[in-house]
């Protein structure tokens, strides 16, 4: 992607810090951000030095979407409240935010004539269906409120692109880790917790036996999903993942190598709306977007910790 004006939703945050940062190098960016979950140092050299327009503001204003939006090709929209226990305790915010929020940017996309959006999904909508691994012909089965909040995003962009003709992709991201993901608060992804309890010579905590698997996904390939959806004319929905499946006590086993910690791990009960087991077909975005992983979880663990190691 190259001189194309650019705006990034939730830019502040993990994935949007890092979309921008690749993005800024042959476009013109525009992060929009209410700094809700996002922090202005992920992108304050962005702004001091590349000349990246902040804006202050919520996807729920669209007033403010309809000006941010004007002039612009492709917009990333990255802004959502994360988490799935968040969203048990507050469903309506959840709502608010990756529901309505989304048609929001969809509706001022249309209105200024926007080439074409790309969606940040979650693999949460799949629910805990036996089945592996997850295709995106497969019905949803959404466990919480986080993820029907996702899953409606999806569906309002699948019908901006065939009753309004904007292009839209949907990316459904499964566990997506990094550099610039935030390891405080209780709503905190299970690898910078990880991480930072080691660094700490902590604990980690696990909830349940330990034995549920994930789909990591190191935040670089999924910067590079992203490009390439915009950049390809295909549109729909694509799962996004390392196409690897990990359990969250071999997760601890490689950490603690990197680490060279032996400690103990606490395990908790499940928390309602966890899913047991994760797994990515990639296949169609392999196909349609050109998108191949390229990081194994261990370098991307790697990477990830001595990241944390400088900036913590």
């Amino acid at each position: 992607m190259k001189d194309k004006s650019v705006v990034v939703t939730g830019g502040a945050g993990f994935i949007g810090s890092n979309l921008a940062r690749a993005l800024v190098k042959e476009n013109r960016v525009v992060i929009l951000d209410d700094l809700s979950t996002g922090h202005l140092q992920n992108i304050r050299d962005l702004i001091d030095e590349h000349h990246v327009e902040f804006i202050q503001g919520s996807i729920t204003d669209i007033e403010l979407l309809q000006k941010t939006f004007r002039d612009i090709d492709v917009i990333f929209h990255e802004a959502a409240i994360p988490s799935v226990p968040r969203s048990i305790k507050n469903p309506v915010a959840s709502h608010l935010v990756n529901a309505t929020g989304t048609l929001n940017v969809l509706m001022a996309a249309q209105d200024n004539g926007v080439q074409k959006v790309v969606y940040a999904s979650s693999s949460s909508v799949y629910g805990d269906t036996p089945t592996l691994p997850k295709k995106e012909d497969m019905t949803p089965c959404p466990l919480s409120p986080y993820a029907v909040s996702k899953l409606t995003a999806e569906y309002y962009c699948s019908v901006f692109s065939t009753a309004y003709e904007l292009p839209t992709v949907s990316l459904r991201y499964f566990n997506v880790y990094g550099p610039f993901q935030d390891p405080l608060g209780e709503y905190a992804a299970v690898i910078p917790k990880f991480i930072m309890k080691l660094a700490h010579d902590e604990p980690p905590i696990i909830y349940g036996d330990g034995e549920q698997t994930r789909d990591f996904t190191f935040i670089s390939d999924v910067v590079a999903a992203n490009i390439r959806a915009a950049d390809s004319p295909a549109v729909g929905v694509f799962n996004v993942s390392g196409g690897e499946r990990t359990s969250l006590n071999e997760l601890t086993k490689i950490l603690m190598k990197i680490y060279l910690k032996k400690i103990d791990i606490i395990y908790e009960q499940s928390r309602p709306g966890d899913i047991k087991h994760s797994l990515a077909d990639i296949s169609k975005a392999k196909q349609h977007l050109g998108y191949h992983p390229t990081y194994t979880l261990h370098k991307g663990l790697q990477e990830t910790a001595q990241w944390f190691q400088h900036h913590q």
